[in-house]
């Protein structure tokens, strides 16, 4: 069992120094071409309201941008409460199109995508901007995402986040993990086989692009439908790109057992949408494993501390050098704590095969499809 840990814990540093590599990698891209105007919808899927969303949205209308631009939403139904907020930003910004969409009950298991397939019908440009309710963003976004798009080659991209918690220690214990470990993986997996696929929850992608993954359709029982999409772009011969905007993702304040839900439905969907990758994320928690290998065999502390330093370094070029987060700069001290719960859930993603899911139950299929269970 030592050994096994010790080669656990060394595959684990390997990682750490992957990562390292990968994240001046990221940095040393050449960016877009600026001053690249190319007309853009910003599509926005809504269900009720989320924390700070207001402020989320007005953040999508005052863009600085030199070509034109317009934000849709789509809500299932005009009683929603997001609707509300959603109108009373539009009024703010009169100069700016927009519109709500009143797109009903989704027939598909993935209500997202099918607000995503109205969205995309109803809107006006090419360049489609795809990002969920609780994203926020800074004035030069557009200038930036479209300025990489000035590579014709490129169909897909998916801009990296750093989370930001609310006031709860478990929102803030996801966080880190967002921050450290979750854009660890992207960027070794960048660095490996290049972007072959997308996350959510901002992706910008040209209408071309969809169409040749099969349209929202094709994508409508797909839990991970961002993984997919990236993934079927890069397999019809589109680029797929790590975008070098870093948005805001605000993920509240959930108390422990939404929080938990969360991320086990996070886990499952993940280990049905690449198992392999899934099951190799056990180097990328350094800290649980080092321990264990202490706890079976003190002698190996030398190995447990060069891997407990890695982990340490590659935080930094993840949350700090790319997406200089201040809660980890100010919180080091408990990414340990975020490396403990994130093992537990991996280990948690391993069993079971239904999800929460908004107040409704799914099945996950062994392909990554789901199903409402009645």
């Amino acid at each position: 069992m030592s050994w096994v840990l010790a080669a656990l814990v060394t595959g684990a540093a390997v990682f750490c120094v992957l990562v390292v590599v990968a994240a001046r990698s990221y940095l040393a891209q050449t960016p877009g071409v600026r001053g690249q105007t190319d007309p853009v919808s910003i599509l926005k899927p809504l269900a009720g309201i989320d924390e700070g969303l207001e402020e989320n949205l007005r953040s999508f209308f005052r863009q600085d941008y030199g070509g034109a631009f317009e934000v849709l939403f789509a809500v299932r139904e005009a009683a929603d409460p997001a609707v509300a907020v959603a109108e009373r930003v539009r009024a703010g910004y009169p100069g700016v199109p927009s519109r709500v969409l009143i797109v009903g009950e989704p027939p598909w298991p993935n209500a997202k995508v099918w607000s995503l397939h109205h969205l995309t019908q109803a809107a006006a440009y090419d360049l489609l901007v795809m990002s969920d309710s609780d994203i926020r963003v800074t004035p030069d976004f557009l200038a930036t995402v479209a300025a990489e798009f000035s590579d014709p080659a490129l169909g897909v991209t998916t801009c990296p986040y750093r989370a930001v918690p609310g006031a709860s220690l478990w929102s803030k214990l996801e966080a880190m993990m967002m921050n450290t470990e979750f854009l660890a993986g992207i960027l070794a997996a960048r660095l490996i086989e290049g972007m072959r696929f997308s996350v959510g929850p901002t992706i910008v992608a040209r209408k071309a692009a969809i169409a040749k993954t099969g349209g929202w359709p094709a994508l409508s029982d797909f839990l991970a439908e961002d993984f997919v999409l990236g993934q079927r772009a890069a397999e019809a011969g589109m680029g797929v790109g790590l975008s070098r905007y870093v948005i805001e993702h605000r993920i509240g304040s959930a108390a422990f057992v939404p929080n938990a839900r969360h991320r086990l439905r996070w886990c499952r969907s993940t280990r049905r949408s690449r198992p392999v990758g899934y099951a190799g994320q056990v180097f990328t928690n350094p800290v649980p494993l080092a321990v264990l290998l202490l706890a079976a065999a003190p002698g190996w502390w030398p190995l447990c501390a060069a891997a407990l330093v890695l982990r340490g370094w590659a935080a930094y070029g993840t949350a700090g050098r790319i997406l200089r987060d201040p809660l980890c700069r100010a919180n080091w001290w408990l990414i340990p704590a975020a490396d403990f719960a994130s093992f537990l859930f991996w280990l948690g993603g391993f069993f079971g095969n239904t999800i929460a899911w908004r107040g409704r139950t799914f099945f996950l299929h062994k392909d990554g499809r789901f199903e409402r269970i009645a």
